[in-house]
């Protein structure tokens, strides 16, 4: 069985009237989708390349 994945939304996203941005679930991998598609494609990355993303945009 598979745990159900928590998903955090950018904190750069503001409160936008149109509700755009990004979440983010952090497991096993890593996983981006667009909070206005929660159903649509998911972006899936490894730990490292995660980390080496939000390090290279800090």
């Amino acid at each position: 069985m598979t745990a159900e994945r928590i998903w955090r939304k950018s904190t750069y996203s503001g409160d936008t009237a149109s509700g755009s941005c990004v979440e983010v679930s952090l497991s096993a991998d890593a996983r981006v989708r667009d909070s206005k598609a929660a159903g649509g494609d998911v972006l899936a990355f490894s730990v490292s390349a995660w980390r080496a993303f939000v390090v290279s945009v800090a």
